[in-house]
């Protein structure tokens, strides 16, 4: 059963919307009412509360789902752990296929929690119900204002009203997350790196919906560019990987896989009644399938964001452009340790950056091998001028530029002349400006307005390029692949 209707539902329904602020039946039924409000949320509103029918945030409200005049195609359910057997029931005998079981308490816990967990379990097999949870905050979709998070997106310090719990810019990234917890910090960071979401979905104990149930209906969303995964376990191995085999000929999976340590397979155990397995199966599994592996929170956003913005590699060959010789160090180590190769720059190429250099384009004192040292006198031209000569070579199969902002010959307008050249061609480039000063956020926020994405550390810049290097060769092989 397709699951369109956790993203794109006609009506929905909140079973146990509070009046209360601050509870979370009142938060979610509050953001679905302030999305309708907004025009993100087009369809019907209905709210559930067994002791009162009055209305909500002035939504109608019901003592039970049966009592809707409608059939809600969706019903986002936060009712105490005891009570959701039987209000999951109710959307049974009501006829709604899709429900999101915010409430904890299951098998998270163990002892009777396993128990209801099993109720529900039943329960939605008996009716033909599509589950995501329990024990999770479950969706967003930007694109039609769906939205189950109960964080209420500002908070207050000392009368002051701050952001707390941002929703990312809509866009081409979907994250798929075990944890409800790590999730809603994902969403936090993608918002501070401004990379657009396209679908959240968190699935906590995974009663029935799971990653290859949510990574099957992503194949097909024209939305999606790329896939983010968090997993403590993956308990259907097979299916995950004849399907990540066909996915990534078209959309790259990322994954970041939790419970690599025994200590971590225990935490993971008791935080969503996740067996994590071992971790050098699941390490080779990921490669045959395709998947890119990271290890950590930033990997996974930086590999994001290079694969949403930029092309795959067609190869392996690397160069790396700068006006800094020690940050071109860096990443001349980077590339190897993370197995990428510097390119060695063909007679052709290397004529063309010595006739840059008698134009006096390129500073006299620049060093011309691979990196490229610009020095502190390079200026826009210089880089332009660098760049297209190594993106002509065939064999460079992508370009890590490092521009500091901080020479005097380089001006706010480099990262516009510098995307003017890459679009040229259909290789890869990052970049990367050292600093945290308004001028260096800034300039890669300028990068990125361009369509080039933007590193604040060369290690972070050459992680990302292996990442679209990654992605070429599986993508390759793929296609090649009956």
């Amino acid at each position: 059963m397709s699951l369109r209707g956790f993203f794109e539902p006609e009506s929905i329904v909140v079973i146990g919307a509070s009046r209360s602020p601050g509870k979370i039946g009142y938060e979610i039924l509050r953001i679905m009412v302030e999305n309708r409000e907004r025009g993100s949320y087009k369809g019907k509103l209905y709210a559930v509360n067994p002791r009162s029918d009055e209305m909500i945030l002035n939504v109608p409200t019901y003592k039970s789902v049966l009592d809707i005049p409608d059939v809600p195609e969706l019903a986002i359910i936060v009712t105490p752990a005891p009570n959701t057997p039987q209000a999951l029931e109710e959307c049974g005998r009501k006829g709604i296929r899709n429900a999101v079981v915010i409430s904890g308490g299951f098998a998270e816990v163990g002892g009777e929690g396993v128990k209801l967990q099993n109720m529900l379990d039943e329960i939605r097999r008996r009716y033909g119900i599509r589950v995501i949870g329990p024990n999770c905050v479950g969706v967003i979709s930007p694109s039609t204002g769906v939205d189950t998070l109960f964080l209420p997106i500002d908070k207050e310090i000392r009368g002051n009203s701050y952001i707390s719990s941002p929703r990312p810019k809509p866009g081409s990234v979907a994250l798929i997350t075990q944890s409800g917890a790590f999730g809603v910090a994902c969403l936090d960071y993608m918002y501070g790196e401004d990379i657009g979401l396209s679908k959240f979905v968190s699935y906590g104990n995974k009663l029935d919906v799971d990653e290859v149930d949510v990574i099957e209906y992503l194949k097909d969303d024209p939305m999606t560019r790329v896939i983010l995964v968090y997993a403590e376990s993956i308990e259907k191995g097979r299916e995950f990987l004849e399907l990540a085999r066909e996915v990534t000929r078209e959309k790259p999976i990322v994954v970041l896989k939790a419970g690599r340590t025994s200590a971590g397979a225990r935490a993971a155990s008791s935080h969503t009644a996740a067996i994590a397995g071992s971790d050098s199966i699941y390490d080779a599994a990921f490669r045959q399938a395709g998947v890119i592996r990271v290890m950590d929170m930033e990997e996974l956003f930086d590999a994001a964001k290079a694969l949403s913005m930029q092309p795959p590699a067609e190869g392996e060959s690397i160069a790396i452009l700068t006006d800094g010789g020690g940050v071109g160090v860096m990443a001349a180590d980077e590339t190897e340790a993370v197995g990428l190769k510097l390119a060695e720059f063909s007679d052709s190429t290397k004529e063309k950056l010595k006739e840059l250099q008698r134009a006096n384009v390129i500073p006299p004192i620049a060093a011309l091998g691979n990196p490229i040292d610009l020095t502190g006198s390079a200026t826009d031209d210089s880089f332009v001028g660098a760049m297209e000569a190594i993106l002509e070579d065939p064999g460079v199969h992508g370009v890590v530029v490092l521009a500091l902002h901080h020479v005097p010959g380089v001006t706010w307008e480099l990262p516009r002349k510098l995307a003017e050249v890459v679009k040229r061609y259909k290789k890869p480039v990052v970049a990367m400006d050292v600093g945290s000063s308004q001028y260096a956020v800034e300039f890669r926020k300028m990068f990125e307005r361009e369509g080039i994405p933007a590193y604040p550390e060369p290690e972070r810049a050459v992680k990302a390029m292996k990442a679209l290097v990654h992605y070429g060769l599986v993508r390759r092989y793929r296609r090649a692949s009956p």
